[in-house]
């Protein structure tokens, strides 16, 4: 266990928010990777805060008050004049998600300052993604002495890979299936830092390796409501596992459990 307990254990999420939108549903909610993740941490009882830039619109006011009412520290959250993100969505009829226009807003131009990244390595773990715009804070935050997550989602031929391995600690990809390559793939990205690299599979579970043996896990059954989200929240479900002291296995099962919970309502974090 990092901290002496979980109320003790402080989680630091820093990168992308946004607003999911669905003209044709009428629909929306808060998101974001830093966001799905801060939220779903938080939800599972470690105190999470969210370093980002909103907009000082009606949907900036949103995301805030959405925040505060989750009870996610925003201390290093910031309000912005302009727009705020906004990703223009669609559902299939098998509630497949569609992702359509993508309006970046006020994190067109997102700076993470000095102070936002001593207080994020101050924290037990940094968590940000491919999307997050944090990479090249993540030298410093290694520096500091920062305990890192990274989410590259399916971006693994991206030479974001190969710089920033080095200062991440868990590393997060995702593949179609379980493949010979995938099991090599993950063997390089640890040799370069990380002490575990993680693959997810969809409907098909995860896979880790943490240096010298692999570990597996499938998934649990779910009724499909949306499936924004599913990855943030199979993140945060396998972190807080680390965080709380459980081995490799357990945080492949919890974070498996969460993302399923996560499927079965429409927003991207778990319903309690």
């Amino acid at each position: 266990m990092i901290g002496n307990s979980r109320e003790e254990i402080r989680v630091a999420a820093i990168g992308d928010n946004c607003i999911d939108l669905y003209p044709r549903l009428k629909r929306q909610y808060c998101t974001g990777n830093a966001v799905d993740f801060a939220v779903n941490v938080q939800k599972l009882g470690l105190q999470t805060s969210l370093i980002s830039v909103t907009g000082d619109d009606e949907n900036g006011t949103l995301m805030v008050e959405t925040l505060q009412a989750l009870g996610v520290d925003l201390s290093h959250f910031k309000v912005k004049q302009g727009q705020t993100a906004i990703t223009y969505m669609d559902m299939t009829e098998n509630n497949d998600r569609i992702h359509g226009d993508y309006v970046e807003g006020v994190l067109e131009n997102i700076i993470f300052t000095e102070d936002d990244i001593v207080f994020a390595a101050q924290q037990d773990l940094v968590h940000t993604a491919f999307w997050g715009k944090a990479h090249p804070y993540l030298a410093e935050l290694h520096t500091l002495g920062a305990r890192i997550s990274f989410d590259y989602a399916n971006k693994t031929r991206d030479p974001l890979v190969a710089d920033t391995l080095p200062f991440v600690d868990y590393a997060f990809f995702s593949f179609s299936e379980h493949t010979c390559e995938v099991e090599q793939y993950l063997e390089n990205a640890v040799e370069k830092g990380p002490r575990i690299a993680v693959a997810t599979f969809g409907a098909k579970g995860s896979l880790a390796y943490d240096g010298t043996a692999y570990h597996e896990f499938g998934i649990f059954p779910a009724s499909v409501v949306n499936t924004v989200g599913a990855g943030d929240s199979f993140i945060a479900g396998f972190m807080v596992g680390i965080l709380t002291g459980l081995e490799i296995p357990a945080c492949l099962e919890k974070g498996a459990q969460v993302a399923a919970q996560v499927v079965e309502v429409f927003e991207p974090w778990i319903n309690y």
